[in-house]
């Protein structure tokens, strides 16, 4: 058992091990100490109950159903940018060679969370893989004809596109499942740690977008700016964060359209301590109107300080577009 390349491995899925655990130098440490204390026979009942401790397999009770909605909702949107990277990956000639290491990054990133998700203590009515037979990318609900169908064919842009759109949806979705995560630490803090990386993932996206307007791909892409008044349709330059409602996004007069993605959910408006779900444009925090209160700062500034949640009702309406009609994802 080569236990180094084990926590390696195991640290790729799940990049908090350390921190489930121990200390990175503690964990090495300790298992240094082990290696010269037991013998090979007993060390992997070791590594099992150390392993448990960090996730209490077979120890946790179910989750309450409010919780595990909310983490199938995650999983269904993890399901269905994962299967949509993998098929952009598979088609030939759609993802330029210099854009292909990033974007293997981000479907393995998107394993990575299915597999986490799956791996919750407690998640017990955890929904099966709906294979990539679930999807229709296309928008089109399982005729193949929607206005986005030539995103894995040969078009690159809307390619983009469609991957800003589906992953600014997921970013709102955490944040706004992050209220009924709160009771419990551990799994809120792993849900906003997915959050993040699903954050990175929209940067990298948008800064591609903007290379590929200017015709650059790869490292040369991170030199072109944005451009305020180029900031939705499928040649866009969007900022690496969402201005606004980000003119409605990749694609704002489809049918469907992304300008659900960047609009306000339900409830809309609310008392400053009530939950609620406002536009991307959003520029009041806590009851305080940003652009009233503070020195120089415009309604694009104080829209792109904050990312806005989403409810999961209008989560599932923008996804929905996206999957057959028989299936039964994002009802």
């Amino acid at each position: 058992m080569d236990l180094f390349k084990l926590i390696s491995e195991i640290e790729q899925v799940d990049p908090e091990i350390y921190g489930r655990i121990d200390t990175r130098r503690r964990v090495f440490k300790h298992f240094g100490l082990a290696g010269k204390a037991v013998t090979a026979a007993v060390l992997p009942g070791l590594v099992s109950g150390i392993f448990q401790r960090a996730y209490g397999q077979g120890t946790a009770t179910a989750l309450p159903t409010p919780v595990q909605d909310v983490l199938n909702l995650a999983l269904s949107l993890e399901y269905l940018e994962y299967y949509f990277y993998d098929s952009g990956l598979k088609a030939a000639g759609l993802i330029p060679d210099a854009d292909r290491p990033a974007f293997v990054t981000i479907r393995n990133d998107e394993s990575g969370h299915i597999k986490v998700l799956r791996g919750v203590p407690g998640f017990t009515n955890i929904i099966p893989d709906p294979t990539r037979a679930a999807f229709d990318y296309s928008g089109g609900r399982g005729t193949g004809l929607g206005p986005f169908a030539p995103a894995l064919v040969n078009d690159y842009a809307l390619f983009l596109g469609s991957s800003q759109a589906f992953v600014d949806t997921g970013v709102r979705a955490y944040k706004g499942g992050a209220p009924v995560l709160k009771q419990n630490k551990d799994l809120l803090e792993a849900a906003l740690n997915i959050h993040s990386v699903e954050a990175r993932h929209s940067s990298h996206v948008r800064t591609v977008r903007r290379g590929l307007s200017a015709g650059q791909s790869g490292q040369a892409a991170t030199t072109v700016a944005a451009d305020l008044n180029n900031l939705s349709g499928k040649t866009g330059r969007p900022k690496s964060w969402i201005s606004g409602n980000d003119g409605g996004g990749p694609s704002p007069t489809t049918n469907p359209s992304t300008a659900p993605v960047y609009a306000a959910g339900n409830p809309a408006t609310g008392a400053a301590t009530a939950i609620f779900y406002p536009a991307e444009s959003n520029t009041t925090q806590a009851g305080v109107d940003i652009t009233a209160n503070t020195a120089g700062i415009g309604a694009a500034s104080a829209s792109e300080a904050f990312d806005e949640p989403l409810d999961p009702a209008s989560v599932k309406s923008i996804a929905r577009n996206f999957v057959a009609a028989s299936t039964a994802l994002f009802l």
